[in-house]
C-alpha cells in the first residue's frame, strides 16, 4: 500500500522522479544565472579596470567615427547618468535589486529567465562594486562610465553593466509579456481570461 498511490492518484516512486528532476533543471538553471552573472561581472571589472588605468584623463579615443567614443568619467548617478547625486540612493536600490534576484533564483526553472536574471545580477554588482569601493567614499561610490555611442548626439555615457542590465530588463518585460514564468511554465493569454473570468 505505501508504495501505490500518493495525493492524486500517482506513484510515490513517480513522485519523487518528478522532484528529483525538477531539482536537477532547477540547479541547472542557477548554474546557467550564476555563468552569466559572473561573465558579465568580470567583463565588467576588467574593463574598468583598463579604462581607469590608461585613458582617465586623457582625451576620449574615437574608436568608430561618429559612432563609438572611450570617453572615461565618473558617475554619481544610475545607468545612464540618470540622478546624479542621488548615489546613496541607488546603492540601497542595486543591494535589493540583488537580494530580489537570489531569492527568485530559488525557484527558477526556465533557460530564458536564469539569461535574463544573470545579465541583471551580473550587472547590478559591477555596479555596486564601484559604489562599495570606488571614491569618494564606502557606499558613495562613483561608477566607472566610459562607452558613448553617436556622441553627436550626446547619448549619456554608460559602461557594460549598464548595457547588460538593459539588456536584461529588456528580455524580463518580451518574457512576461508571453507569459513566460520563472518557474518554467508559460501563462498563455487563454489562461489568462479564464483566470479573469472565474475571480469575476
Amino acid at each position: 500500500m505505501r508504495s501505490v498511490q500518493a495525493a492524486g492518484g500517482a506513484p510515490l516512486s513517480d513522485q519523487t522522479d518528478a522532484r528529483t528532476a525538477g531539482g536537477a533543471v532547477r540547479a541547472r538553471r542557477i548554474a546557467l544565472l550564476g555563468v552569466v552573472a559572473v561573465l558579465v561581472y568580470a567583463l565588467d571589472l576588467v574593463t574598468k579596470t583598463l579604462v581607469v588605468s590608461f585613458l582617465e584623463g586623457e582625451e576620449p579615443v574615437e574608436v568608430i567615427p561618429d559612432v563609438l567614443l572611450l570617453n572615461v568619467i565618473r558617475n554619481s548617478g544610475a545607468a545612464f547618468s540618470i540622478g546624479a547625486g542621488m548615489t546613496i540612493v541607488f546603492t540601497v536600490i542595486a543591494l535589493g535589486v540583488v537580494g530580489a534576484i537570489l531569492r527568485t533564483a530559488r525557484q527558477l526553472r526556465s533557460l530564458p529567465w536564469a539569461i535574463t536574471l544573470g545579465l541583471l545580477l551580473g550587472g547590478a554588482l559591477g555596479n555596486l562594486t564601484d559604489r562599495i569601493f570606488r571614491a569618494p567614499a564606502p557606499l558613495q561610490g562613483h561608477v566607472v562610465d566610459f562607452l558613448q555611442v553617436f556622441p553627436a548626439t550626446r547619448f549619456p555615457v554608460f559602461n557594460l553593466a549598464d548595457s547588460a542590465i538593459v539588456c536584461g530588463g529588456i528580455l524580463a518585460v518580451l518574457l512576461a509579456w508571453r507569459g513566460y514564468q520563472v518557474d518554467g511554465t508559460r501563462q498563455t493569454g487563454e489562461e489568462q481570461t479564464g483566470e479573469e473570468k472565474s475571480n469575476g
